[in-house]
This record gives structure tokens, C-alpha cells and sequence, in this order.
């Protein structure tokens, strides 16, 4: 059996080795502090649940949904943006469904790239942009990211013989790996330039629910003609805990969602309709559960960061996001400290390279797991005389 020549492009999704390898070591009886995959180890809040099970009862609940997602949904999609950022959002045909954030990332390259176009495309970041921009036919153009620009891609510095090629830009803010923010002077920059050389922006908004000390994170849509050339993508994943659901929306230039829905009605048949009114039930009801999940993944970033300082590491307090990017000492890559991690303290985290060349140097932390577990991972590393030089 041959596969085809663009499955060979593609290395095997990050996430897949790891859990792995993880196994492999489980087996073996060791116990793995486990920094990998950002998943969140919080329950999801009763009064979704409450939602499901009431959903659930309906006899139509098992049928087919709208392709764009039910009309409760895109419209308790539109009543949060505006209560959240004071974004107006038509729910008839600014928003559709998603079976969450990452299947509308990986569809949209094919309603939008041709063989030979390129996507702008953060490095490091979330793999899918480049893998599905691949199966897409089209040419990855990597924007550097490093501590120099805050992790800030420079648009000055593309090539205008890739612009003129290029069709998308993506930008995602609060950002994984990095845990890095933007304001909307930033975001504002890049709307600018989207208008000015013909792109789609494409705004990655996963993790604007996860702010500390009283940082809120902007959506680029807030930037005054956004909409023009914005299709911006959220999930209810981490905000409400609610990775396996798998629910999401793609929200802002009318064009852009519409070219999407195309390709999804044409690929999948929708979300299942229990979990999208149990979603618009998250969106529409008390947020209490958020401040609650924030003060837990604060506490714990605090306890790692404090700990990884107290080794040498010179690292700033988090803002968002649940991840903690930290670089490897000098007499290490990000492969082998990743290796060194696990084989002497049994800690799992994620080799930065994983995310694309720029993040070689660096690992990535997910603090989805108690603050004991975190305080015990860094009395490993002081046990075996692991520290940052």
C-alpha cells in the first residue's frame, strides 16, 4: 500500500509521541510528573453538565445538526463577544460551529490556499497551522519568535516576493507555546498590514478566558475594521474545561466563515447538538467557574515559576495561558534536556523544537496538574542538581 506524497511530508503530530513515550515509562513502574499536553485536569462545571444531561432527554438530540451550527449556539456565540469584548457578531452568518478549534484551524488552509501559495506562520506555535497548511498544498513562510521581540512576530522583515504569494497570516495571542500576550496596538498593526497585502488573518484566540492578576486578553476583532479580513478562532476547551467535548467557533468576516462552513458541510456533519446547547449554556451562564479556574492555574504557575527561579531561571510572572516556556541551560538542547528531565527526575515536559526551529532552546511546561505535584517536580530537580546556567 502507498500512501500518499503529502502524508510524507508531515511529521507524526507532537502529542502522540509523547503520550507514547509515557506509557512506555508507566509500564515500567516509574512515576511521570507530567508537563506535557495542556489538558485540563479541572472538572467542568456542574451547570454544563446540568445542561447535557436535560439535553440529552429530547428526542432530536441525536439527529443531524446545521452544518454552521444550531441557531442557539451562534447566537449565545454572539451575546458573550459582546458582553466580553464588545464585538458585534450576526449569528446567521458571522459564526459557525466548530468540532472544536483545531478541526476549523486544520480545515480552513483548504478553502483558501493553492498549490504554491504561503501562509505566515508563527515559529514556534501549534503544529496544525503548518501541517494543515501543507496538506493543503501550500508553503509554510515561519515568523520568528524569540525573547528579543516579546515573541512578537516582525512583519517588516517578510519578503515581498513571499508576500506576494502569501494569503494568510496567523497570530495567536495569548500564545502556545510561549505564553506570551499582544495588545491591540499589535493587533492593530497586523490588520493593517493584512489590508495592505490582501491576507486573511487568522486569530487564534484559545486562551483569552486564561488571564491572571487582572490581565484580560483583547481579540484582534476589538481593532476598529477587523472584520474586513479577520477570521478569528476560539474553543470552550480550556476556558470551561472542556477539551474531549470538542466544541468551538469560527467567528468574524462573513466571507471567510462561509468559505469555511463550505468545506466543513462537505468533510463533517456538524457538532453533536446536545454539546452545542450545552456550549451556549457555558457562554450564557455564570463565568464565576473561569475566575475560579484562574485563581487554581495561578497559584500553580506561581509555585513553578518561584521553584524554577530558585534554580537560576530568571523567568517573569505568567499573564495567560496555562504554560510556562523556559529556556535549557546552555550545555543542553531542548531534545536533550527533555531526555534529561525524564530520565533522571521522571518530569515529562515538551521539547520547544517540537513547536518549530525557533523554539530550539526551549521546553514548555503545561501547569495542568496540582500544586503538590508542581512543588514535588522541583524538589527532583534539586535533588538530582538540575539548574539553569
Amino acid at each position: 500500500m502507498k500512501t500518499s506524497d503529502r502524508l510524507k511530508k508531515i511529521p507524526p503530530y507532537l502529542f502522540v509521541k509523547i503520550e507514547e513515550k509515557k506509557a512506555e515509562l508507566q509500564k515500567q513502574g516509574i512515576d511521570i510528573i507530567d508537563f506535557g499536553i495542556g489538558d485540563p485536569d479541572l472538572p467542568t462545571p456542574q451547570h454544563i453538565f446540568q445542561k447535557m444531561h436535560e439535553v440529552l432527554e429530547q428526542t432530536d438530540s441525536a439527529n443531524y445538526p446545521s452544518s454552521k451550527g444550531e441557531f442557539a449556539f451562534r447566537k449565545a456565540v454572539s451575546k458573550w463577544y459582546q458582553k466580553r469584548f464588545q464585538v458585534e457578531l450576526n449569528p446567521r452568518d458571522e459564526i459557525c460551529c466548530l468540532i472544536g478549534s483545531k478541526e476549523g484551524l486544520a480545515h480552513l488552509p483548504l478553502a483558501f490556499i493553492d498549490p504554491g501559495d504561503f501562509a505566515l506562520i508563527p515559529d514556534p506555535s501549534y503544529p496544525v497551522y503548518k501541517i494543515c497548511t501543507i496538506l493543503a498544498g501550500g508553503e509554510v513562510y515561519p515568523l520568528p519568535l524569540n525573547a528579543a521581540n516579546n515573541f512578537l512576530p516582525e512583519l517588516d522583515k517578510i519578503p515581498a516576493d513571499v508576500l506576494k504569494k502569501a494569503k494568510m497570516l496567523f497570530i495567536n495571542y495569548p500564545n502556545n507555546p510561549t505564553g506570551a500576550v499582544a495588545d491591540l496596538d499589535f493587533f492593530a498593526q497586523c490588520v493593517k498590514f493584512a489590508k495592505q497585502h490582501d491576507l486573511l488573518l487568522v486569530s487564534d484566540l484559545a486562551y483569552s478566558e486564561m488571564g491572571y492578576d487582572g490581565f484580560k486578553p483583547h481579540s484582534v476583532l476589538e481593532v476598529p475594521g477587523a472584520k474586513e479580513v479577520t477570521i478569528e478562532f476560539h474553543s470552550l476547551s480550556k476556558t470551561y474545561n472542556l477539551t474531549g467535548w470538542r466544541i468551538g467557533m469560527a467567528v468574524g468576516n462573513k466571507e471567510a466563515v462561509q468559505a469555511l462552513a463550505t468545506i466543513k458541510s462537505n468533510i463533517d456533519s456538524g457538532a453533536f447538538k446536545a454539546i452545542q446547547f450545552a456550549a451556549a449554556a457555558a457562554l450564557t451562564g455564570p463565568q464565576d467557574c473561569v475566575a475560579q479556574n484562574n485563581k487554581i492555574f495561578g497559584e500553580r504557575a506561581k509555585v513553578l515559576i518561584d521553584g524554577l527561579n530558585s534554580l537560576g531561571w530568571k523567568l517573569f510572572p505568567l499573564k495567560a495561558t496555562f504554560y510556562v516556556w523556559a529556556p535549557v541551560p546552555q550545555s543542553e538542547t531542548s531534545a536533550s534536556f527533555t531526555e534529561k528531565l525524564l530520565g533522571k527526575c521522571g518530569i515529562l515536559v515538551v521539547p520547544g523544537n517540537g513547536y518549530g526551529t525557533a523554539g530550539e532552546g526551549y521546553v514548555r511546561f503545561a501547569i495542568t496538574l496540582p500544586k503538590e505535584r508542581i512543588a514535588e517536580a522541583i524538589e527532583r530537580l534539586k535533588k538530582h542538581n538540575i539548574k539553569f546556567s
